[in-house]
């Protein structure tokens, strides 16, 4: 049986929070355990160059990143799990494709677009503030999926445009050289949850709204104390699904806990008790993996050698593609 290569990228920037373990992690390491895929993970470093100029940020959240992976049960025997930055193929190959894509191509890239508009509504120059790094990461991306034959990537939707372009740049590479690239599929993740934060939007770095993932027990009680409520008072019924207390609860909880909250909501269950609850679930869920995290954290050689193990099993794949990729375009040895 044939299985299907996924590969997901984490950029290394700021510290993982819930809302990353819920939609991103926790999924990605179930799927990464089944039987009929095969996961590639990679830590997206030179991605993180395009949004953070701070380089003991870039450093401390790549070690953070890693030490979560792998405390929250990432098999890396299964899974390969590499940084960006060790595999020097990537970048190779982001210049080989960048002689083949459209610049057309690349002006249409919502990130691109979505920069160019705020110059222009502020009365700046179009491109000002615009790296090059920001205006072609569409290629770095097509770079990262291609070189390891990726069938599958999972997305959000604002990431789909991005994989249109890795199939369409991986077409014309195929059809002018050698038909090398496998043409990836976005896999949107509309049935993942997506966090609210403790304002109630969107649990993220942007809106300083998160709660990370391994805060001390004081921490985490505070933060989830701080979730933003209404003014019902205990007694009278709360709607569950309004509330950022309930949705947290539910991706955390099973099913029958869910639906007793939720009970206990129609209720009218005190807000402070109901935050209690969440602070203990949360916390017994993470305790063990939390401890793990501060022994990883603690033994930083111990991640780089189990990154230095996945760039060796990473480059098994990518030297070997290279190589075909020089030989197609024509900078081959000479024989």
């Amino acid at each position: 049986m044939s299985k299907q290569r996924v590969l997901t990228g984490i950029t290394t920037t700021g510290t993982p929070h819930l809302g990353n373990f819920v939609g991103a992690i926790r999924p990605a390491i179930a799927a990464s355990n089944a039987a009929d895929t095969e996961s590639f993970l990679f830590m997206a470093d030179y991605h993180a160059l395009i949004k953070c100029q701070d380089p003991a940020l870039v450093r401390q959240s790549s070690k953070e990143i890693a030490a979560t992976w792998l405390a929250l049960g990432l098999d890396t025997e299964r899974a390969v799990f590499y940084r960006q930055s060790d595999i020097p193929e990537i970048t190779e190959l982001t210049w080989i494709l960048c002689c083949n894509a459209a610049k057309g191509l690349m002006n249409r890239a919502h990130a691109y677009k979505a920069a160019v508009q705020a110059n222009e509504e502020a009365g700046e120059d179009p491109d000002f503030g615009v790296t090059m790094g920001l205006f072609s990461y569409p290629m770095l991306m097509a770079a990262d999926i291609l070189m390891f034959g990726a069938h599958k990537v999972p997305v959000g939707r604002d990431q789909i445009q991005h994989l249109e372009m890795a199939r369409d740049i991986a077409q014309r590479f195929n059809h002018n050289f050698a038909p090398l690239f496998t043409l990836p599929e976005a896999e949107v993740e509309d049935h993942v949850a997506v966090l609210q934060g403790l304002d109630g939007r969107k649990m993220s770095k942007s809106y300083n709204n998160t709660i990370p993932l391994f805060l001390p027990e004081k921490q985490l009680r505070k933060a989830i104390n701080k979730i933003k409520t209404n003014l019902l008072e205990p007694g009278e019924p709360k709607n569950p699904d309004d509330s950022t207390v309930f949705q947290i609860w539910s991706a955390f909880a099973s099913a029958e806990e869910t639906a007793r909250m939720r009970r206990e909501f129609e209720q009218g269950i005190a807000w402070g008790d109901a935050k209690k609850q969440l602070f203990e679930l949360v916390n017994d869920t993470l305790a063990a993996p939390r401890e793990r995290y501060l022994q990883l954290m603690a033994d930083p050689a111990h991640i780089e050698q189990v990154l230095q193990r996945g760039a060796e099993r990473a480059r098994a794949f990518s030297v070997p593609l290279l190589a075909q990729v020089r030989e197609a375009v024509g900078i081959a040895p000479m024989r």
